[in-house]
């Protein structure tokens, strides 16, 4: 096996483990969301909490949510075939984009229309009532801590061994926000709550029912962008395009990089495309010899790529130079 296939291999192989460790860690936050949801929804029905009650929505789409991503995580793993010559490392993108819309719609809408129905109806609840809720987000926020915990950690030892980027796979990101977000929820439901028990004011339970729509929506909203930015086709990484470039330039054959186009098509994968002058006198059937030593050049110091593109031309490409996609500006909203 060649240098570059050995380098491969390894990440190939680290890649492999760190998906199992996500895994692992979104199976974790499904079995803690599944003993969530039961309890919240008995107590929410026993109390007649409408906090209780969004916060089991919340657990509702947070399960749903890690079912997507586990289907992420197998099928972005598939081999690239006839069909998909590029692979399939966007559908991580995809079920993240999926998690998202079931945060918003299951999670957020159903907490605004228990804050609503709340404010407009009040809710009546016994002291037996408050018990049973407050106990009920206890242990809720005793196992949502315990998940969060998992994925952070996991954050921190893949930053450790990877350097930035811990937080580039969109399904250990999802667990983390999704956890979080669910610390934060439980904690303004048991607010609410024990407000609305202390005063009879039914008024601090809506409030915390709508505040935690709130939250949901706005964290569905930046896990949303996120994919969306992926789906639609983000270029490298600034530091990524920059090192790609200053390879490409560095080579004596090439007089001049007019133009270099990027584009992330999984985790580790990056789509290559540059438009590069090269030096006078070249004999024209040594081009091809060339393009492809540059390519296995590029290649091999830099794992992150995987199809390399190179249009060899002789004429200035001053226009497409300055476009927004060779330069990494943003074109547009």
């Amino acid at each position: 096996m060649t240098a570059r296939g050995d380098r491969k291999g390894t990440e190939a192989e680290g890649t492999a483990s760190a998906d199992r460790r996500t895994r692992l860690t979104v199976l974790v936050a499904l079995g803690a969301n599944l003993l969530i949801v039961v309890a919240k929804a008995v107590g929410g029905l026993v109390s007649g909490s409408p906090a209780l009650l969004s916060e089991a929505a919340h657990s509702v789409a947070d399960s749903l949510n890690e079912v997507f991503l586990l289907a992420a995580l197998r099928r972005s793993r598939r081999p690239a075939d006839r069909r998909h010559p590029f692979g399939y490392g966007k559908e991580r993108f995809f079920w993240s984009l999926l998690a998202a819309v079931g945060i918003f719609v299951m999670g957020g809408c159903f907490s605004f229309f228990q804050g609503v129905e709340a404010f407009r109806g009040g809710a009546e609840e016994s002291f037996d009532g408050y018990v049973v809720g407050l106990a009920v987000l206890g242990v809720a926020l005793l196992a949502e801590g315990a998940s969060l915990l998992r994925a952070v950690h996991q954050a921190r030892r893949e930053g450790a061994a990877g350097g930035t980027g811990a937080l580039r796979d969109p399904a250990l990101r999802t667990v983390i926000a999704e956890d979080g977000t669910a610390v934060l929820g439980v904690t303004l439901a048991l607010v609410g709550m024990a407000l609305h028990m202390v005063t009879g004011q039914v008024v601090w339970e809506a409030s915390a029912s709508l505040a935690i729509g709130v939250l949901l929506v706005c964290v569905a909203y930046w896990l949303g962008r996120d994919a969306r930015a992926q789906l639609v086709g983000e270029a490298a990484d600034p530091e990524l395009s920059r090192e790609i470039r200053e390879l490409l330039a560095a080579q004596p054959e090439i007089d001049s990089v007019e133009a270099l186009f990027t584009m992330k098509m999984g985790l580790d994968s990056t789509l290559v495309a540059a438009r590069i002058d090269l030096v006078p006198g070249l004999d024209s059937e040594r081009v091809e010899e060339i393009a492809v030593r540059i390519k296995r050049s590029v290649a091999h110091a830099v794992p992150e790529t995987g199809e390399i593109f190179l249009d060899v031309t002789d004429a200035d490409a001053k226009e497409a130079a300055k476009s927004p996609a060779a330069t990494g500006e943003r074109g547009g909203a």
